[in-house]
């Protein structure tokens, strides 16, 4: 029995076992978008996780949760100026990506649309390094 009532000391100790994972996702070749067999850690599994989630539509597919994906569809059919959808191409790189508890922030962005491809780059600063991106989607 504890000093506390069982609800805090409860949280007190999930807190103190609360360890940091260390991603593991499945290798990919970012070229063709096959899978390489092999299982990455760490800056490499962040950064197969932000490539699939830059890929998946948000909200379309039922085996995803409706944080997981992007938004870049919402873009396609319009004529919008470059900075709007350079500043709503990053709001939703931003939204796509910051559910994951690895990746801190992205600077260095950019985003240019010809027709129905968008292209955006950018730096993911992640708590196991930058990662530069650069990724042609069509929306």
């Amino acid at each position: 029995m504890g000093l506390f009532p069982a609800y805090i000391e409860n949280g007190i100790q999930s807190q103190a076992t609360k360890k940091q994972v260390i991603p593991k996702e499945y290798g990919m070749d970012f070229e063709t978008g096959q899978l390489t067999g092999e299982i990455v850690e760490g800056l490499e599994a962040v950064k197969v996780w932000i490539w699939l989630a830059l890929q998946i539509p948000r909200y379309r597919h039922y085996i995803y949760t409706w944080d997981y994906g992007n938004e870049f569809e919402d873009l396609m059919g319009r004529s919008y100026t470059k900075e709007y959808i350079e500043s709503q191409a990053r709001r939703m790189t931003e939204d796509c990506l910051f559910i994951n508890e690895n990746i801190r922030g992205i600077s260095d962005f950019s985003a240019d649309m010809e027709k129905d491809v968008l292209t955006i780059s950018f730096t993911a600063e992640t708590i196991y390094g930058d990662i530069d991106f650069k990724q042609h989607m069509i929306v």
